[in-house]
């Protein structure tokens, strides 16, 4: 992975760069599943966190939980969650845009004053992509997707999981990026394109 590759991932829709990670610990709440894809999902935050050398915590004590994630069948559904639209704005414009794309996930951030992440709200409509999916798999791939500000294409053409004898694991490439922007020698927050340059030097050689 080069330098441009890194960059890449965190380059906005706009050309700018924003590298944050989380700042505080990490407390999920899930929504709308059984109890076995429950503990699928929570332990693939936790296996993501872990690597990250991050922390989990009960309870925020600011927010409560912050990072909330949603699984549902229609956009329509969102919009009557109760108190959902007071902490994402303009949410029923903005499902029946994704709704018109015919999207089936979303995520949004909110960011602390140093400009770290704060709280991840994710967004997953179980439409037939998604539904085949294995529950490790994309449980997998959804919390690495929140572990950085990766910019809007960052995974267009790239995969954030790969499969081993069968398995899907987290990309090498991906886990490395993840574990080298939670070094704690660099900035938690970055906007200038030299920090992929940072993010490199701490990958390993074989990647």
């Amino acid at each position: 992975m080069s330098p441009a590759e890194i960059e890449s991932l965190f380059t906005r829709a706009d050309g700018s760069f924003l590298c944050a990670r989380w700042g505080r610990p990490i407390v999920p709440v899930i929504f709308g599943v059984e109890e076995a894809v429950l503990g699928t999902v929570k332990g693939a935050i936790e296996a993501v966190v872990a690597l990250a050398g991050h922390q989990m915590a009960e309870t925020d004590p600011e927010l409560g939980a912050n990072l909330m994630v949603f699984f549902f069948r229609d956009w329509a559904e969102l919009p009557q969650v109760p108190k959902l639209d007071q902490m994402i704005p303009d949410l029923g414009p903005l499902c029946e845009k994704l709704d018109a794309r015919g999207a089936n996930q979303y995520r949004t951030f909110r960011y602390d004053k140093d400009g770290t992440i704060r709280a991840a709200f994710v967004f997953l409509r179980m439409d037939d992509h998604l539904a085949q999916l294995a529950a490790e798999d994309l449980a997998l791939e959804q919390a690495a997707k929140v572990m950085l500000s990766w910019g809007e294409a960052a995974f267009a053409n790239r995969s954030v999981l790969a499969a081993v004898d069968g398995r899907g694991i987290l990309h090498p490439q991906i886990a490395a990026v993840i574990r080298a922007a939670y070094d704690r020698l660099l900035p938690a927050v970055a906007q200038d394109k030299t920090h992929a340059l940072r993010l490199f030097a701490r990958l390993p050689s074989a990647l």
